[in-house]
């Protein structure tokens, strides 16, 4: 009966159908189902706890939530929307926890928001996919990680919107829903967040310019001598 069940759960079943099977305790649904929420999953943990290990304690923990509490899901919101709100209050759980004496913001604040509206613009993604070229492997490494470190960075309200709407792709209506916040919040964060990615990221080429083609130490002392090596040089006699 087992293997039966297991071929007949694939990437092509829907979300309704998961949730019936694993309702019913059948393990092949659930695996099925963090496979396809996995990565949104622990991208939302991590931009709340920004701690790897801990993103993934937490994700553990919100699965095992929702599979205990599948059999009262009732279809009210999307399943991936279910989960990341699931997901997203077992890592503030964590965060207020771990922050103990520290203020904690909650998503439902008014901080920083300033009550500004977003441009039609902020829909859009923030850039275009750099193709796959080799001799660009490491460069993209690298500003991946410049990347990582930046929106590390951003305060906790808007790090979490941003993580959800640029890189998971969530519509501004899904994100809201997903973290209890109101659809106006999640487009002001989102444009303040991106504000201040920009900000970040341009101080850090301004510093970068000044070494830009650097000349000084090999390179400088080179030329010189080659120079000097010419100008000493006894004349020639030809």
């Amino acid at each position: 009966m087992q293997p039966a069940i297991a071929s007949a759960v694939n990437a092509r079943t829907d979300d309704a159908e998961l949730v019936r099977r694993i309702a019913g305790a059948e393990h092949p649904a659930m695996r099925e189902l963090m496979r396809r929420h996995n990565q949104r999953l622990y991208r939302t943990a991590r931009a709340i706890l920004k701690d790897d290990a801990e993103a993934e304690d937490a994700v553990q923990e919100a699965y095992l939530l929702a599979f205990r509490a599948m059999a009262k899901f009732r279809g009210d919101s999307k399943l991936s929307t279910w989960l990341t709100r699931i997901v997203a209050n077992e890592a503030l759980g964590r965060l207020r926890k771990r922050a103990r004496a520290a203020e904690v913001i909650p998503f439902d604040s008014n901080y920083g928001d300033g009550g500004e509206v977003a441009d039609a613009a902020e829909d859009e993604p923030m850039s275009a996919s750099t193709p796959e070229l080799p001799e660009n492997a490491a460069l993209r490494a690298e500003m991946r990680r410049l990347l990582e470190c930046k929106i590390d960075d951003l305060p906790d309200a808007f790090r979490t919107v941003f993580m959800l709407r640029a890189i998971e792709d969530m519509s501004v209506e899904e994100t809201a829903a997903a973290l209890g916040i109101p659809d106006a919040t999640v487009r002001s964060r989102f444009f303040r967040a991106k504000g201040m990615l920009r900000e970040s990221l341009s101080r850090t080429i301004d510093m970068a310019q000044a070494d830009a083609f650097a000349f000084l130490g090999e390179r400088c002392d080179r030329i010189t001598a080659a120079v000097m090596s010419r100008l000493e040089a006894p004349p020639s006699t030809a």
